[in-house]
């Protein structure tokens, strides 16, 4: 099975990264993980980011907040797909890092998941490898069933609930 980079701009990125670990690890996605950052850990981070394939990576996961380059960085470097996580630091809530992440030039795309999305990515990230691993596609199809059934149980607790209440 091909596995998952997670690459942080800064240890303090260590709370959000552990959702996309823990996420993947609930689908039985390998990741390998690293602190690399783009202004600087430049040559390390190109490094690590052209042994990727050798590594068998499948896609990436990028988190770093304020100026974001990370994502960007990598993307520039491989042609594997790069899913950028925005953390929110600094004054602007995530605002500057989210801008940083999305705005990527033609033709070095970084898909964008929510500031501090990492659970987003991870499953982003699954499904980009389950194209072509049907097991991860029924993994996939079986923790959309469960999320349906929550719903609907949720639903139908507070109708009762709330018909109780008239009663």
């Amino acid at each position: 099975m091909k596995k998952v980079a997670i690459v942080m701009g800064s240890a303090s990125d260590k709370p959000i990264a552990l959702d996309a670990v823990k996420t993947l690890e609930e689908y039985g996605v390998p990741s390998v993980v690293r602190v690399l950052s783009a202004h600087r850990t430049p040559q390390e981070a190109r490094d690590f980011t052209l042994s990727l394939e050798a590594q068998d990576v499948g896609a990436v996961i990028a988190l770093a907040g304020m100026a974001a380059h990370l994502a960007g960085a990598v993307a520039a470097n491989t042609v594997l797909p790069v899913i950028g996580v925005p953390v929110a630091s600094g004054g602007l809530g995530g605002l500057d890092a989210l801008l940083s992440t999305v705005q990527m030039p033609s033709g070095i795309p970084v898909a964008t998941v929510a500031v501090g999305g990492a659970k987003n990515a991870a499953i982003l990230a699954v499904q980009i490898l389950a194209v072509s691993d049907m097991d991860l596609r029924d993994r996939l199809t079986k923790k959309r069933a469960d999320m349906r059934a929550a719903v609907l149980q949720a639903d139908k607790e507070i109708n009762e609930a709330l018909m109780a209440r008239e009663a």
